[in-house]
C-alpha cells in the first residue's frame, strides 16, 4: 500500500473535521477509478475560511493537498500520497437569479441538485455527466466536465460565469467573466507576466509552428492539460481554472448558467452494420442539431445480451446509435426525430426505432444504462477497470478507434465493452480483466501504451471530459509534447511555486508513471475493515454523494 503513515495535527483554527488515523485515511484512498492511494490524513472544512487556513498552513509546511468532491472522478485526481480535503460540506445552493438565468453554489453541491432547484423555475442546468446524480459541481468544473448532452450545449468550461478561489498562497479572490482580474493578488500578478508568452505560444499554435499542440483541433470533446488557448482568445482566467484538477486553486464557490428546459423531446435508435455508416449517421445526427447521439459499439451489445438486458436491434450489427432531439414544444422535437429517422435510414441504417412519448424514450435510454451493472454480474472473476475510458478522436477517425482498441484489447487477451459519445467522437472502454491471472498487470500495462499510440497517431486525446488526474498526466508528454508541457509547467509555477496543490496532476513530478497501486490487485494489503465496507458500500449502491466519514462511521 503506498504512501507512509503520519500523524498530522490541524492547522490553528481550523473549525472542520481533521483527520489521521488509518480508518479515515483508508476511506478516503479510492475513487471511481483505479488508483488506490493512501493519504497522509484527510479533512473536511467547515467553510472557505477553513480553505485559506489550510492553504496557508499547507505552504508553510510543505504539505500536499489533494482537493475532492463525491470521489465520482476517474483518473486518479481525487486520490493522492498527501492530505486530502473533502469539500462535501460547502454544498450551499443559492436561489435562481431568473433574470440572469444564473445560480451561486459552492462547490460541494450535487449536481442533480443545483439542476433540480433550476428546474423549479422552469430552467435547467445542461451539463449532464452519467454521474450527474451524486458528483459535485466542483468536480465538475475541476475536471470540464461533459456528458450526453455535450453534443449540443458544450461542456462545464462555458457554463461557468465566475469562480471564489483560494489560492496556495492563501489569498481569495472572485475571478468574473468579462471582468479584469483582481490586482495586488501575488498568483495573479504572476500570470500577468507570464500572458504575453502564453499569448505567443497560442499564435503559434494557430500557425502550426513551434511543435506546439495546445489543443487537438479536430477533436471535439478535450479536458485534458491547461486551457491555454481558451484563456489566450477569451483573457478571462475563469476558462485556464476550468479544467485545471485543484492544480491552480481551490475552488470555493461558483456561479453556473442555465437555460430554459426544452418543450419537448424524441429519441431515436438505429441499428447499422458497420462502424463507418454510424459514424456518418453521427455526423447528421450533429449537424440536424441532435442534443445527444450516443455509440454502443457490438462489444456492449454482446455484453447486453449475455446479462438478458433487452435489445431491440438484430442481431450481428456492428453499432447502435441513440440520438436525441430537443425541441420548444414536444410537435417540434417530434419533426426532429423524424428528421434523424429519415438521416439515419440513409446513411445505412439496418433498423430505425423512433420514439416520440416520454415512456417509449424512457425503455430506449434505459437499454443503454441497464448494460453497465451487468458486467460484474457476468465476470464475477474480472474487475472492469477504466483506464483507456476516456478517449476522442477527430469525427472521422472513430471506426480506426474503434477497431485499434478492439485489436489492442484481443491482441493482450482482455475482453472489453466499447460505448460513448459517437456525434463527439468520445469513446469510454471497459476492459474485464481477471486480476488472478499470472501477468495481468502487464496486459494493463500494455494495453495503455498501445492505446496512448494509437490515440496519439489518430490526432486524438486520451482525455475528453474525466480530466487527466494521476493516470494520465504521465502520458501528456506522448499526447502534446514537450514545448507545450513546458507551458504547463510556467503555468502551474505561476499559481503554485511550492507545489502543494494536487502534485503530480496536470504536470507530471519525476519519474511519475501512470499506473501505481490499482486498487483490484488481490495482492494490496487489505484495507481496514470499516474503510472497505464502507468503500465497498459506495461502490455497489453508487452512494458517492455520501461523506465517507459518515459512512465509515456506520461500519464501526
Amino acid at each position: 500500500m503506498n504512501g507512509v503513515g503520519a500523524t498530522l495535527a490541524p492547522p490553528e483554527g481550523f473549525r472542520g473535521e481533521f483527520r489521521s488515523d488509518l480508518d479515515a485515511r483508508a476511506v478516503y484512498s479510492e475513487a471511481a477509478g483505479i488508483a488506490r492511494y493512501l493519504p497522509l490524513a484527510v479533512c473536511v472544512p467547515e467553510n472557505a475560511d477553513d480553505v485559506v487556513i489550510l492553504a496557508r498552513w499547507a505552504t508553510s509546511t510543505g504539505t500536499a493537498l489533494i482537493p475532492r468532491g463525491a470521489g465520482s472522478s476517474m483518473g486518479g485526481g481525487a486520490v493522492g500520497p498527501g492530505l486530502v480535503v473533502d469539500l462535501c460540506r460547502l454544498n450551499h445552493i443559492g436561489r435562481v437569479d431568473v433574470a440572469t438565468r444564473s445560480i451561486q453554489v459552492g462547490p460541494g453541491a450535487l449536481r442533480g441538485a443545483v439542476d433540480a432547484a433550476a428546474a423549479g423555475v422552469g430552467l435547467r442546468f445542461p451539463v449532464d455527466p452519467s454521474s450527474g446524480a451524486f458528483c459535485t459541481v466542483g468536480g465538475m468544473t475541476a475536471t470540464n466536465a461533459a456528458g450526453a448532452h455535450t453534443l449540443r450545449h458544450g461542456p462545464m468550461r462555458s457554463w461557468v460565469q465566475a469562480v471564489d478561489c483560494v489560492f496556495a498562497d492563501g489569498s481569495r479572490a472572485t475571478l468574473r467573466r468579462g471582468e479584469p482580474a483582481p490586482h495586488g493578488i501575488p498568483v495573479l500578478d504572476r500570470l500577468e507576466l507570464l500572458r504575453p508568452r502564453l499569448a505567443a505560444a497560442a499564435d503559434a499554435h494557430r500557425r502550426g509552428t513551434d511543435g506546439l499542440r495546445l489543443t487537438m483541433p479536430e477533436v471535439r470533446k478535450d479536458s485534458s492539460g491547461y486551457a491555454l488557448s481558451a484563456y489566450a482568445r477569451s483573457g478571462d482566467v475563469v476558462d485556464l481554472l476550468v479544467g485545471s484538477e485543484g492544480t491552480l486553486a481551490f475552488f470555493v464557490g461558483l456561479e453556473l448558467s442555465l437555460i430554459p428546459r426544452p418543450g419537448g423531446t424524441s429519441t431515436v435508435l438505429a441499428a447499422f452494420s458497420t462502424l463507418e455508416a454510424s459514424v456518418q449517421a453521427a455526423t447528421a445526427a450533429r449537424n440536424l442539431g441532435a442534443a445527444a447521439c450516443e455509440l454502443l459499439d457490438r462489444t456492449f451489445l454482446d455484453i447486453a445480451r449475455q446479462g438478458g438486458v433487452p435489445l431491440p436491434v438484430p442481431p450481428n450489427m456492428e453499432a447502435v446509435l441513440l440520438a436525441e432531439m430537443e425541441g420548444d414544444s414536444q410537435s417540434a422535437a417530434a419533426d426532429g426525430g423524424r428528421m434523424l429517422e429519415r438521416a439515419f435510414r440513409r446513411a445505412g441504417a439496418a433498423q430505425v426505432t423512433v420514439a416520440l412519448d416520454w415512456r417509449t424514450e424512457r425503455v430506449l435510454w434505459q437499454m443503454r444504462h441497464r448494460a453497465s451493472p451487468v458486467l460484474s454480474q457476468l465476470h464475477p472473476k474480472r474487475a472492469s477497470m477504466q483506464f483507456i475510458e476516456d478517449g476522442a478522436v477527430p469525427p472521422d477517425r472513430l471506426p480506426e478507434y474503434v477497431r485499434g482498441v478492439r485489436k489492442t484489447l484481443a491482441r493482450h487477451g482482455v475482453r472489453g465493452v466499447i460505448f460513448g459519445h459517437a456525434g463527439d467522437a468520445h469513446v469510454h472502454v471497459n476492459p474485464l480483466v481477471d486480476v488472478h491471472e499470472e501477468g495481468w498487470r502487464a496486459k494493463v500495462e500494455g494495453i495503455l501504451a498501445d492505446v496512448t499510440d494509437l490515440t496519439a497517431n489518430l490526432g486524438g486525446t486520451m482525455t475528453g471530459e474525466h480530466g487527466d488526474g494521476r493516470l494520465r498526466t504521465p502520458l501528456l508528454l506522448r499526447l502534446r509534447g514537450a514545448p507545450t508541457m513546458a507551458l504547463y509547467t510556467a503555468v502551474k509555477n505561476a499559481f503554485d511555486p511550492a507545489g502543494i496543490l494536487n502534485p503530480g496532476v496536470k504536470v507530471p513530478l519525476p519519474g511519475q508513471v501512470p499506473l501505481v497501486d490499482i486498487k483490484y490487485d488481490p495482492q494490496l494489503d487489505a484495507l481496514p475493515r470499516p474503510a472497505r465496507l464502507a468503500l465497498d458500500k459506495v461502490s455497489a449502491d453508487r452512494a458517492y454523494a455520501r461523506p465517507r466519514l459518515e459512512l465509515l462511521a456506520e461500519e464501526m
